[in-house]
């Protein structure tokens, strides 16, 4: 089979690196990919932009692709699953219209409400006197996020009024996330522990994957301003069996069935951010219509079945059927290392150095905003690389992902020091 990843990140470098490890892949194209897909085992790179979608189209009818996996959400937001199947091609990931889950938080949370799926209490706005009236009644802390796509760092969790105001005029009046910050949702303020439940969809049945935690902050310790994800590892010891059968009941099997009643039925990757309270009750925090970045390097070191073949049966209805999901028993942890600057405006052009040293079979360097430049790999946005380890236990795989880190160096390079310290704390 030919596969082709649309995508560049450190996600689609992990989506590429699962897929050419299955039999059934003969070639895995990414598109545009990065130096990291360049001249992986079976991958090659293809210059075509993820918003390019005529230009995707194009190719993959040309060379024949037998399935295409998207792994960001703005191509899905577009709309190339319709354009795909419209010419008859096999592609993995929802359509245009089940996509707004992500593309719109005010859709996702009025479908949640419509649908008796458990979520935080919420109010969307789109002008900034009553959003201010609003925060002053509920009082802080609050939840402040533009309703639209904005990278992963739209999301202002507030712990003072004086915070959420702040965040209302910057994305309302100071277009901080220019049309994604149009209209805003304000919620109520969870409390609890999160995780990722990422689940892969046929339109009838969900698929679980291995679960998984995000690192949002940007500093140890939870402190600073959101980013896209500061690191993950899988599993996420929060997930119990119990809490796993709940989120399925409760969240997954519901909103298939309501995207379905509602006239969409969804395919495709289906990430549910959740909130985990004492009594392991899961709310959601949010939808993504693709996979994690970057619980996607974690999950992927792990997981020992036939990416190809799964994604492959779920573009038809009912597809997974009897399927099930393997994974090495072995935990994996995901550091990501990230430029100077990040998560705001941030360095580019700095070489990375450590690229080629020994890590070991049990280690991945996945390459996310790099770019190469006179034959050197260098720095090209917020979160650089993700190194990801596994080992026979938690620690054992933050140990061995944290000396990897080690070999690694550019300049202005960061990363939190703390990641899995959750599900060490758990054990302990």
């Amino acid at each position: 089979m030919k596969v082709l990843i649309v995508g560049s990140g450190g996600r689609e470098h992990a989506l590429a690196y699962a897929c050419a490890k299955s039999p059934s892949a003969d070639v895995v194209f990414v598109a545009p990919g990065n130096p990291g897909t360049k001249n992986g085992h079976k991958m090659q790179n293809v210059p075509i932009g993820v918003d390019d979608l005529d230009g995707l189209l194009n190719f993959a009818k040309k060379e024949g692709i037998d399935l295409t996996i998207v792994g960001p959400e703005a191509p899905l937001v577009a709309g190339i699953v319709d354009k795909f199947k419209e010419a008859g091609l096999k592609i993995f990931g929802p359509s245009k219209q089940a996509a707004q889950l992500e593309g719109s938080k005010s859709f996702a949370k009025d479908f949640l409400k419509r649908h008796h799926i458990p979520t935080a209490a919420f109010e969307v706005f789109s002008e900034v006197t009553p959003a201010v009236e609003y925060i002053k009644k509920m009082g802080a802390p609050i939840v402040v996020k533009a309703d639209g796509l904005a990278a992963g760092k739209g999301v202002v969790v507030a712990m003072t009024e004086d915070e959420a105001i702040k965040a209302v005029h910057s994305m309302l009046e100071d277009n901080a996330f220019g049309d994604a910050g149009a209209r805003v949702v304000i919620e109520e303020f969870m409390q609890g522990e999160e995780a990722s439940f990422i689940v892969l969809c046929d339109s009838v049945r969900a698929l679980p994957l291995a679960s998984s935690q995000d690192h949002k902050r940007v500093y140890d310790h939870d402190m600073g301003p959101n980013t896209g994800g500061m690191g993950a590892y899988s599993p996420a010891p929060v997930v119990t069996d119990a809490v796993h059968q709940r989120v399925m009941d409760e969240i997954i099997n519901p909103t298939l069935q309501g995207m379905r009643e509602d006239g969409m039925p969804y395919t495709g990757f289906l990430y549910a951010g959740l909130m985990i309270d004492k009594e392991g009750a899961p709310r959601v925090v949010e939808f993504n219509c693709r996979m994690g970045d970057p619980e996607t390097q974690p999950l992927l070191m792990r997981l020992q079945s036939d990416l190809v073949s799964l994604c492959s049966k779920a573009c038809t209805e009912g597809g997974l059927e009897g399927e099930t999901c393997w994974y090495d028993p072995r935990p994996a942890v995901g550091v990501v290392l990230a430029a100077h600057g990040y998560p705001g405006s941030v360095r580019k052009g700095d070489e990375i150095h450590g690229l080629d040293a020994d890590f070991g079979d049990d280690v991945m360097v996945f390459q996310a905003g790099t770019k190469e430049q006179d034959g050197k790999v260098v720095t090209s946005g917020g979160r650089v690389l993700c190194v990801t380890a596994l080992g026979d236990d938690i620690s054992k795989a933050k140990a061995r992902a944290y000396e990897a880190i080690k070999k690694i160096n550019f300049d202005g390079m960061f990363f939190r020091s703390d990641i899995a310290d959750k599900a060490l704390n758990r054990q302990s």
